[in-house]
């Protein structure tokens, strides 16, 4: 008995030893946490579908339905918080889905951070839109911090059913930007905010990374992914099919 007892003990000390620490961190990982993450991706992910369904129910006042079927991935961060006391600064999440062969990518989640100086006092929230219109716009934000304003061109988008009164600087530049705060839905030329990937969360839900999950060859079947928070990508594909 003591022999088969420690024979076990051995087996058990070698297949522990034989884990890769990857291999390890997953074993060890609580099913009761991971459900809670997954929770909370389906909620920013139905959050953030019902600000732009709220946003694109007005024709004449949202995102022009040519550009948006130009866009290859729409970021959306709702309800960013602004406070400050001389010193201000923002902060909040949202998902960002990135257009396929099948039509909208399983929703990454990012943070989106910045501070700005000057007089200012109290606090309020708004809704933030982002469209990324071709693949070189988005190398920039999977690194681990991307500064709005930096290397890519960035212009505050244009509102409405008709684009052709645009200047050309807003038509080429790589991401186009917008903003509602109390009701109020306009293009905003968003600079010196800081949008990095809330990888923690990403590896929770799907075990990709954010680069891997809208760059990555592998890709997230619809089918795969959790139930509320496919939200988002099956809100996109309302609106544009391209």
């Amino acid at each position: 008995m003591r022999h088969s007892f420690q024979r076990i003990a051995v087996y058990a000390l070698g297949l522990t030893l034989s884990l890769t620490p990857a291999a390890w961190a997953q074993t060890a990982k609580s099913p009761a946490k991971n459900t809670k993450e997954i929770k909370r991706a389906a909620e920013q992910s139905q959050k953030a579908a019902r600000v732009f369904n709220e946003i694109m129910s007005v024709p004449d006042k949202a995102v022009p339905k040519d550009l948006l079927n130009k866009a290859e991935a729409v970021a959306v961060f709702p309800s960013v918080l602004k406070a400050g006391l001389i010193v201000g600064g923002r902060g909040g999440r949202g998902v960002i889905s990135r257009r396929t062969a099948n039509g909208w990518s399983a929703p990454a989640f990012f943070n989106l951070g910045g501070g700005s100086f000057g007089p200012q006092i109290g606090a309020s929230s708004t809704d933030f839109i982002l469209l990324f219109m071709n693949e070189g716009a988005l190398k920039g934000l999977l690194e681990d911090k991307f500064e709005m304003g930096g290397e890519a061109s960035i212009a505050a988008g244009p509102v409405g059913r008709d684009v052709a009164a645009s200047t050309n600087l807003t038509l080429d530049a790589q991401i186009l930007s917008y903003s509602r705060s109390r009701g109020a839905f306009a293009g905003l030329e968003l600079k010196g905010v800081v949008i990095s990937p809330d990888n923690d969360l990403n590896q929770a839900v799907y075990g990709m990374k954010a680069r891997d999950l809208l760059m990555g060859a592998q890709k997230v079947s619809a089918t795969q992914i959790p139930a509320g928070v496919d939200a988002f990508p099956t809100t996109l594909a309302r609106y544009s099919k391209r």
